[in-house]
């Protein structure tokens, strides 16, 4: 699979959901976003997981907007917080009560140690793409020529430190939170010793 290969999806929705991504999020955040929605879908479509490519996408442009100053909540944990800017998203987008609950889920899920592919094909592969540019969990699985073109498209930038920053202080003020309990396993060796930190140096 090459990067050409790709399903990226030209809605109306998805083309809101990156302007907004693009509006809250830093530079490194924004690509980390886009990543996710990049990886999931090359990782879906060579393994033959169908899944539902708008919603996917929107929900990998908002999934992490809890952890930007603008949205974040001081009660729940930024994926929940993620998950209600999703739904509010998807009604001005004018998508269904149960479609916008789809999204909020997705979201939500995305901080699971694992959803299953039969029940939420796009809460798995969220998932998963999420924990491979993270903690570079299943990185091998990507094909070689789409995963190098993403990372020249949308480089990394400077995510090891805005991440790390930005769960940080998120599980440290939400200590029973999954963010807490990621900060606790310590998340961050994880992070900074991501093979995909060294591909597009």
């Amino acid at each position: 699979m090459n990067y050409a290969d790709i399903l990226i999806p030209d809605t109306a929705a998805c083309r809101l959901a990156l302007e907004v991504a693009t509006e809250f999020h830093t530079p490194s955040l924004l690509n980390h976003s886009i990543r996710a929605y990049l990886f999931a879908a090359a990782y879906g479509e060579t393994n033959a997981i169908a899944f539902d490519a708008e919603l996917l996408y929107v929900s990998a442009m908002l999934h992490d907007l809890g952890l930007a100053k603008d949205f974040d909540n001081h009660t729940v944990p930024f994926e929940e917080a993620g998950g209600h800017v999703a739904w509010v998203f998807g009604a001005g987008a004018g998508w269904p009560p149960e479609r916008r609950r789809r999204a909020a889920e997705v979201i939500v899920r995305h901080m699971w140690p694992e959803v299953d592919v039969t029940k939420d094909p796009e809460g798995h592969l969220l998932e998963l793409s999420t924990a491979m540019d993270i903690s570079g969990r299943q990185t091998d699985e990507i094909p070689e020529p789409a995963k190098q073109e993403i990372l020249r498209r949308y480089p990394r930038l400077d995510l090891v430190e805005r991440f790390t920053a930005r769960m940080t202080e998120q599980g440290t003020r939400k200590p029973d939170s999954v963010a807490g309990g990621f900060v606790r396993a310590g998340f961050a060796d994880k992070l900074a010793a991501n093979p995909l930190n060294f591909l597009d140096a």
